[in-house]
């Protein structure tokens, strides 16, 4: 008969398994630090950015491509590529430095624009253009009038502004075959930038009229479905500015949205209307572009000391209007920006940062850094007799 006052039997404890349990603790909570302490802790996190994730390269360490001394040599990057035009040869290299294709083109003063995979380039106060897609040539046209502009978006569509004709401005759209599909002639007023919708279907023209005794800035939009069969009845909207406001750039965001840079705000127009987003008015701006996926970026400076000062880099969403904030300590000589990279020129560094506010590379030089050309994947610090590579 079973005993029913005998003791259970005790349950062994799996050590192995406790011991495990708590080193997964600790790593997690070791993350965890580490994680905030880059965040919050700016030398830790340029600690990290240098010695474990290899973010700062020199000058001796970088691909090379040489060039020759003495000659004329027009460099852009774009896509994956540097693109070098020299003698009629558009000469594309890959991050490794190694020719990956050579471009025949009778360009010798180019204007550049690029957007995704394509790399649009005309002759300044010439008539050529062409259209490149990847590393192959897409087309190659030629306008009437003086090219003083190229645009090109990211699907291919290719809009030229063009002066010294009988109108003050005339704009011309190519679809991405290089079909012309209309001309826009502007009687009055001089076309300071355009800009083509992410969807092809709208084409923006910031125009400046300086004919009266004030400056009058304004932004028209242009179906470019009815502009294919009837140019002179295609407008959509036309925003006028305040009285004095001078328009430089503007930019076709998602959703169908404009980024309208003037000399002292950045404004955008959604909904059928146009406001505010930033403004200079009692700030040290030294430098701001709205040429970026989504986002704009402005460059304050602020004294950090008698003879010193810092340069806060602040990057807006444009969707969420949250801004995002990146310090230097020392004045940024000039940035670049493309795609999701900003790049400060600092002298004798380049710090390339994202849309996000977070290093993504930093270039150290054993001189004064002159010139950078700069894409979402590569970049290229340009000297007189070479090209030094960045792989972002």
């Amino acid at each position: 008969m079973k005993d029913y006052w005998e003791e259970p039997e005790k349950k062994k404890i799996n050590a192995k398994k406790i011991i495990i349990s708590v080193i997964i603790s600790i790593l997690v909570v070791a993350i965890i630090v580490l994680v905030a302490l880059y965040i919050t802790n700016k030398e830790f996190r340029n600690w990290i950015d240098i010695q474990v994730f290899r973010k700062e390269i020199s000058q001796d360490k970088v691909a090379t491509i040489d060039l020759d001394e003495g000659q004329t040599t027009n460099t852009y990057a774009f896509n994956k590529y540097i693109g070098i035009l020299n003698k009629n040869k558009f000469n594309l290299y890959g991050t490794t430095g190694a020719e990956e294709a050579s471009l025949d083109m009778q360009i010798t003063n180019p204007l550049f624009h690029s957007a995704n995979r394509f790399l649009v380039i005309g002759e300044s106060e010439g008539q050529k253009i062409y259209l490149i897609e990847d590393k192959e040539m897409a087309w190659e046209g030629q306008v009437e009038g003086s090219i003083s502009q190229v645009y090109v978006n990211k699907n291919g569509y290719v809009a030229v502004i063009m002066s010294e004709t009988s109108y003050k401005s005339v704009i011309q759209l190519f679809d991405p075959e290089g079909n012309a599909l209309f001309k826009k002639y502007l009687s009055s007023t001089i076309a300071i930038d355009v800009a083509i919708s992410t969807d092809n279907k709208y084409l923006a023209i910031a125009e400046v009229d300086t004919s009266g005794t004030v400056i009058q800035s304004n932004i028209r939009i242009i179906s470019i479905e009815k502009a294919k069969t009837d140019p002179t009845n295609s407008e959509e909207k036309n925003y006028k500015s305040e009285q004095n406001k001078l328009i430089v750039n503007i930019q076709y965001q998602e959703k169908n949205r404009i980024v309208c840079m003037y000399t002292d705000s950045i404004n955008i127009i959604e909904n059928d209307q146009e406001t505010v987003l930033f403004e200079n008015k009692n700030k040290k701006i030294t430098a701001q572009s709205i040429h970026l996926d989504n986002n704009f970026v402005t460059i304050e400076e602020e004294s950090s000391g008698i003879f010193s000062a810092n340069s806060v880099v602040n990057i807006v969403d444009i969707d969420t209007k949250n801004t995002k904030n990146y310090t230097v300590e020392t004045a940024v000589k000039e940035i670049y920006t493309k795609g999701d990279i900003i790049a400060l020129n600092l002298g004798t560094e380049v710090e390339f940062i994202n849309t996000g506010g977070w290093l993504v590379k930093r270039y150290v030089a054993e001189q004064e850094v002159t010139n950078v050309t700069v894409s979402n994947n590569i970049a290229g610090i340009i000297y007189r007799d070479k090209v030094e590579i960045i792989n972002l």
